[in-house]
């Protein structure tokens, strides 16, 4: 039941009811309705600048979650990146080593990485620097590890070749030395026995009588067998393949021939005085990638520990070489 209110009126002096106008009560209405939407703006805005909304709660969570293990994240990358430098380093120093390869430089690595786009699908996740930072990181191993499952192909291949390559690699003396007193002059600086002075001697001097056989030290192809006018007299160059390359000089007779393939053991021809040579002797050496290298490093065929001991200690006398 709407309750009636009444004043009293001093005029009268009697109560009377009391009646607000239509306007009044216009502005009340208006001005409680202002009131309450005032009062739940100021609700709304306290409600959601204090309080999270449970979406709200769930993001800061899992934004704490991820901040939290980030550095723990920051650690496994950082093992696996120096997994990765170990195992390409294994790759250049050991592995590659083994089978004589060439190291891959490190700007080749560089350079393939450069030309390759791979997982591009880890950037799609956004552009924070966080999420950046990871996946750049995540590329770069991932682009890292194909490079060298490629490097390990080559590995494999060359694990096939290995056969091939020992076949391939100097590994005999050139003549019989069984009592090793036929090594005359040895690899390095020797005095010239034509003019009298030091000279790099790139071989070694096997003194022997004429006749005696010579012996390729590996399979390979005969790429020259003829005389030759710069010193060697007739000579014979085997070409082993694998950057190796054998050459036998002053010979009275050549047996092989140019393209002949010839195996370790295979006589080739026989020790003479041919060219600019001072007595019979056969003269060796072993040439790697074009250089030509100590072959008193290239018997372990054919000497135990003691013997190669006494052998190079004969090697490395100082005195006048054969030519």
């Amino acid at each position: 039941m709407k309750k009636v209110k009444y004043y009293y009126n001093t005029h009268t002096l009697r109560y009377e009811k009391l009646e607000v106008p239509l306007r009044v009560r216009l502005l009340q209405l208006i001005g409680f309705i202002a009131a309450s939407i005032v009062t739940g703006l100021l609700i709304f805005v306290i409600t959601f600048r204090y309080i999270d909304s449970p979406k709200e709660k769930y993001l800061r969570q899992q934004n704490e979650d991820l901040v939290a293990n980030y550095s723990v994240f920051m650690e496994r990358l950082k093992q696996l990146e120096l997994k990765m430098d170990e195992i390409e380093n294994r790759d250049n120093n050991v592995y590659r080593s083994i089978f004589e390869a060439k190291p891959v430089p490190d700007s080749a690595r560089v350079k393939d990485i450069e030309q390759k786009n791979e997982v591009q699908l880890v950037k799609s996740m956004g552009e924070s620097d966080l999420v950046k930072s990871i996946a750049d990181q995540l590329n770069n191993i991932a682009l890292r590890s194909a490079y060298q499952m490629k490097s390990f192909d080559e590995i494999a291949n060359l694990v096939k070749n290995k056969e091939k390559l020992i076949a391939a690699t100097p590994s005999i003396q050139p003549v019989s030395n069984k009592n090793l007193n036929r090594i005359a002059s040895g690899f390095g600086y020797r005095i010239d026995p034509i003019y009298k002075d030091r000279r790099l001697h790139q071989g070694l001097d096997f003194s022997a009588p004429i006749g005696t056989p010579i012996y390729a030290t590996a399979d390979g192809k005969v790429v020259d067998a003829g005389f030759n006018t710069g010193g060697y007299g007739n000579r014979v160059v085997i070409n082993h393949g694998f950057g190796y390359e054998t050459l036998y000089g002053h010979m009275v007779r050549i047996k092989a021939r140019v393209g002949e393939m010839v195996k370790r053991g295979e006589v080739i021809g026989y020790v003479g005085n041919s060219g600019k040579s001072t007595a019979p002797h056969c003269h060796y050496e072993v040439h790697k990638r074009g250089i030509a290298v100590d072959p008193i490093y290239y018997f372990y065929n054919d000497l135990n520990a003691e013997q190669f001991d006494r052998i190079l200690k004969l090697a490395a006398t100082s005195n006048q070489s054969f030519d």
